[in-house]
């Protein structure tokens, strides 16, 4: 059965390509290649597989070219995608910024009218005190001139009576009788302007004290108008702070309690309560009065408090020209990335986000050139790759003062800003502090 089919295929092959002979004259000699039908199916065959590879070769190359332009033309768009987002959120940051400093500017002219108010506020209760005080002169002014008209009735009465009983036991004398109506009459007008008086004294101070009550009406209303506005200012500015020490994962309760056990220096607590009112005070609107005015005395010393703290954690941003994050807080490629990467300019100016003072300013392994601050309540910054240092170890730095310059020292691939935060030495988050700050710095 083999050899049949092999002699068809044979025969077939003879039918199409019949034996061909290859003549090669030389000089000497003339020689033949006889080319057997096998043979030249066999060439025809690779002739036919190189050309299907070429075609297969060529289709493969100009699919790959056209999949090439496509990729470039999607990694182009994606590219400028990603540019314009970049600078969508640069002007988005931007904004904020602007934002900030429109509601820090909004909060210093509050913390200015609050001071205003309250030294309008004690004016204001030093002129109730002098009301009071002027008021209780009066009704003692008008009591003993009321004793003294009762006095002068009590003494004509008696006269009177004297007389009538001479008149009846004894002839009066002429002369004693006419002495006596001098005297009574003399005493009668000398009552009559006494009376006249105390009533003139009785109206103006009636008139007086009607004055004053209407005073001190206007002068409460003043002073609600006033605790109003307060309580509204000081309310209004500290809700933000709260929010960014809530977010920032802080107690503010507990930051205050450090603040106030740590402080030291100018521009802290404003100072104790309103002294306490008398123990006799049974009036219930100076009670409320004073309550009120030691509650608002009370929020604008947390507000002191706050301002003091908000300075001392890293709530601002290291840089304020522009930027991008190239690398967040977190594992990247299977190790801790204890920072956060901000790429800009070379050069760029570094500053400090809090007030501390500098344990490193130099060299450091993998870092480059490194500032290192340490703040309060066991927070550190740091600020890697820097290009200059413009600090020195031991030096009080402020937030916002400059301490360096972007660069690419160290273990670094591009110039760029590695900014880590550290509490109690472990490293968190930085992002988490900037976005709790950015509507309030």
């Amino acid at each position: 059965m083999p050899a049949r089919l092999a002699h068809r295929v044979h025969a077939f092959l003879e039918r199409r390509l019949p034996e061909q002979r290859l003549f090669l004259k030389s000089d000497t000699e003339t020689r033949f290649i006889r080319l057997k039908p096998v043979t030249q199916a066999v060439v025809l065959s690779g002739i036919a597989l190189l050309l299907a590879w070429t075609v297969v070769a060529t289709s493969i190359v100009v699919m790959e070219s056209i999949g090439a332009g496509g990729s470039r033309e999607q990694a182009q768009q994606k590219q400028a995608t990603y540019e314009r987002r970049l600078d969508e959120m640069s002007r988005e940051r931007d904004l904020r910024a602007a934002e900030a400093a429109a509601a820090q500017e909004r909060f210093a002219i509050a913390l200015g009218q609050v001071s205003q108010m309250q030294a309008a506020l004690l004016t204001s209760e030093e002129r109730r005190n002098e009301l009071e005080t002027g008021i209780g002169v009066i009704q003692s002014t008008l009591k003993s001139t009321m004793k003294e008209r009762d006095a002068a009735r009590m003494q004509v009465a008696q006269l009177t009576k004297t007389g009538e009983a001479k008149t009846a036991s004894e002839t009066p004398d002429i002369e004693d009788v006419s002495g006596a109506l001098s005297f009574l009459t003399a005493a009668l007008d000398q009552t009559a302007k006494e009376r006249d008086s105390m009533a003139d004294v009785a109206d103006s101070a009636r008139q007086e004290t009607q004055t004053v009550a209407y005073e001190m009406r206007l002068l409460e209303e003043r002073h609600a108008e006033i605790f109003s506005r307060l309580e509204d200012a000081v309310t209004v500015s500290m809700e933000p702070l709260d929010k960014m020490f809530t977010a920032a994962g802080m107690d503010p309760d507990d930051l205050i309690d450090q603040i106030r056990q740590g402080y030291s220096g100018q521009g802290g607590p404003i100072g104790p309560l309103l002294p306490p009112l008398p123990e006799d005070e049974t009036n219930a609107g100076a009670i409320a009065d004073h309550a009120r005015a030691n509650a608002i005395l009370d929020g604008l010393d947390r507000m002191n408090m706050y301002r003091i703290a908000a300075e001392k954690l890293p709530f601002a941003m290291p840089l304020n020209t522009s930027f991008r994050f190239t690398s967040p807080f977190g594992r990247r490629w299977g190790r801790m990335h204890e920072g956060a990467d901000l790429a800009g300019a070379h050069g760029s100016p570094i500053y400090s986000t809090a007030d501390g003072v500098v344990v490193h300013a130099g060299p450091e392994s993998g870092y480059g050139n490194l500032v290192t601050i340490r703040h309060s309540f066991g927070l550190e910054t740091r600020y890697g790759h820097l290009s200059a240092i413009n600090v020195k170890k031991g030096q009080k730095v402020s937030r916002g003062e400059k301490i360096g310059a972007m660069g690419n020292t160290g273990r670094s691939t591009g110039t760029h800003l590695h900014y880590e935060v550290r509490v109690n030495g472990k490293a968190v988050n930085p992002m988490t502090y900037i976005k709790a700050g950015k509507n309030v710095f």
